[in-house]
């Protein structure tokens, strides 16, 4: 786990080759503890039955349409099996749970490196959006969600951090917040700075249960300043991607289509012209490429969609090639597991042990930012067909819950278990 949360984002093939070894892992694990007696509950089963959804329905329109999707250089064409094969890892986490510890550590140093090479590119290489050689945007999107997430110890571990982490891993959850942030920012990904805020709501909420208001104040000033500070640093490229934003605007609603927005825009209407067609079952994968471009070719969409092998919006897309039904797996993949984050979240209050309360709630808390900040990139950037996106959120999503229940189960405990 820690290896995958520290390295998505700073090796190319990572996102393909850590997920397959922990698959092998957890086939070794199950295979070792067949006999075992299963701990799952009736959450577990749901998690799983959402992930399965997603990706059988996936796998059905992959049959009906006789085509996987491809990506970039062919990177997406297993993305439909995914899901089933992060269902194998829940199902051997939730028999030898990962270390609480292997999870901090990963998302301290997975922030770092992106910050690290973000800078690295933008100020020394000159490079106007840093990406690592990858998709700009989900470099940037997964740089802010892993900043993010180092801020949840300082609201929901407070007390317990010294004694867990120590002074080291503290200052190092500041300076990975920072780093993510910085990432974000230089990558010019507008959709993450629209989700930041809803992201930093739900921080500061968390906070008020554990820190007093005088702190929670500190850190919203602290963390607005330093946004500030990164966003109008004299190279970066906040203001001119915000006002091509504005300006991309105003040439669409004149008729010019032809900008960066104005193509996502025509995507979008593109898309919700394909889910009128056929809103039950879509289009299927390939299929919707080939309509959209005859509609291209008969001049009523600007020809810079074609460019694309996706609508820029997971809903859209999803609703296009597979309809209410791929519609309803989706939402269900992001409001189901959202929904239980939260119901921990409240169910923590009523823990025994102090320790283990603040646990469970950093946990549901990860779980409900992972969820949250997923369905706001989704909106604007079809996140899901992009393996790192895909395979960040699987790898976030299963490995917090596996955590949260962790702590769950062991509420009765006095004290943190060694792993954690």
């Amino acid at each position: 786990m820690f290896s995958f949360l520290a390295f998505l984002l700073v090796f190319q093939s990572a996102y393909a080759v850590l997920p397959v070894l922990a698959v092998v892992a957890a086939l070794l694990c199950l295979v070792e503890f067949q006999r075992g007696h299963a701990r799952l509950a009736g959450d577990d089963l749901a998690m799983l039955l959402v992930l399965l959804c997603f990706s059988l329905v996936w796998l059905a329109d992959v049959w009906r349409a006789g085509q996987w999707p491809m990506g970039t250089e062919g990177e997406g064409r297993w993305l439909p099996v995914w899901p089933l094969l992060s269902a194998l890892v829940l199902l051997a986490w939730r028999y030898v749970p990962p270390a609480a510890s292997a999870w901090w550590w990963g998302v301290v140093v997975g922030a770092l490196c992106a910050g690290g090479i973000a800078a690295h590119e933008h100020f020394w290489l000159g490079r106007w959006r840093p990406d690592n050689g990858m998709n700009a945007i989900p470099f940037g999107n997964i740089a802010l969600l892993l900043g993010s997430l180092s801020l949840v110890p300082l609201v929901s571990l407070r007390g317990a951090l010294a004694p867990r982490f120590g002074v080291w891993l503290s200052a190092a959850l500041v300076l990975a917040a920072f780093a993510g942030l910085l990432a974000s920012v230089l990558s010019g990904t507008r959709g993450g700075w629209v989700v930041f805020p809803a992201l930093a709501l739900l921080l500061c909420a968390a906070a008020l249960t554990s820190l007093s208001r005088g702190r929670v104040v500190a850190l919203v000033v602290v963390l607005m300043t330093a946004l500030l500070a990164m966003a109008f640093l004299p190279r970066a490229s906040v203001s001119a991607r915000v006002g091509e934003g504005v300006e991309n605007l105003q040439e669409y609603a004149q008729g010019d289509a032809g900008s960066s927005l104005g193509v996502r825009l025509e995507m979008w209407r593109a898309g919700w012209h394909l889910v009128q067609q056929k809103p039950l079952l879509g289009w299927g994968e390939g299929k919707l490429e080939a309509q959209r471009d005859e509609w291209v070719a008969e001049g009523r969409f600007n020809r810079g969609i074609s460019q694309y092998d996706q609508l820029h919006s997971d809903t859209v897309d999803t609703l296009a090639r597979r309809g209410i039904v791929g519609g309803l797996s989706l939402f269900a993949l992001y409001l189901v597991p959202l929904g239980l984050f939260w119901r921990y979240w409240r169910r923590a209050g009523h823990a025994g042990n102090e320790a283990v309360q603040r646990e469970m709630r950093a946990f549901a808390l990860c779980g409900a930012l992972v969820v949250v900040a997923f369905m706001g990139f989704g909106l604007s950037q079809s996140m899901l067909r992009d393996p790192r996106g895909l395979a960040g959120f699987l790898g976030l999503l299963v490995a917090c819950w596996c955590l949260l229940k962790q702590a769950a189960e062991c509420q009765a405990d006095v004290g943190l278990r060694p792993s954690a």
